[in-house]
């Protein structure tokens, strides 16, 4: 009877020490999932500002073109409805999938190639090329498109130790259970890792 008790004890015992134990494991699980994610989305919400102000730059830009004469409102309009198309697509920073990376960076490529289009275009405004508004955006563009190149550097540098840690084995096991899924990396289209040409220097 007393070997049977002991017996009963120690099994409690163990299930209650291996309890804890499994329940610490979770916690400290998702303890850093939950930081290591918040960390990315965070570095995301600074991308998207970056993308903003080049945005806001290229605003500017419209408006200073507008103003010039006889200029040729095919190569603006581009530029407009592509401004447009690239605020409009907005991604959840909480669930970065590739086909969301894939439609934002399609809208931000091809702003990118009307603005280098308006750009060429602008060389036969001798106006336009002297303005001193215009000149001042040539070294606000190149200082955002490196702002933007470091934002998404840094991005990716935040997703790896995420999708890291919910990825290992037995990590990967609790991911599924909490819902914490892989975040997708910022790919850039082929040549898009390259600025667009802001070269305003026409001497």
């Amino acid at each position: 009877m007393k070997k049977g008790l002991i017996a009963l004890i120690v099994i409690v015992a163990i299930l209650i020490i291996g309890g804890f134990s499994l329940y610490s494991w979770g916690v400290s699980f998702n303890n850093t999932a939950v930081a290591l994610k918040e960390t990315s989305t965070k570095t995301w919400a600074n991308v998207e500002s970056a993308y903003q102000r080049r945005n806001d730059l290229i605003g500017n830009l419209v408006k200073t073109v507008q103003g010039a004469a006889d200029f040729e409102r095919g190569t603006l309009t581009d530029v407009i409805e592509a401004r447009a198309k690239a605020t409009s697509v907005s991604i959840d920073p909480t669930n970065i999938t590739p086909e969301q990376l894939a439609q934002f960076n399609q809208a931000q490529s091809g702003l990118s190639g009307a603005l280098s289009k308006l750009l060429v275009t602008v060389e036969r405004y001798p106006d336009l090329k002297s303005n001193q508004n215009f000149l001042e955006l040539q070294s606000q563009l190149e200082g955002t498109e490196n702002r933007i190149n470091v934002a998404r550097d840094r991005f990716n540098a935040t997703v790896e130790p995420y999708n890291l840690h919910i990825k290992k084995f037995p990590n990967s096991i609790l991911a599924g259970i909490f819902n914490f899924g892989e975040l997708a990396y910022y790919k850039a289209d082929s040549g898009s890792e390259n600025a667009p040409d802001v070269d305003f220097d026409f001497d």
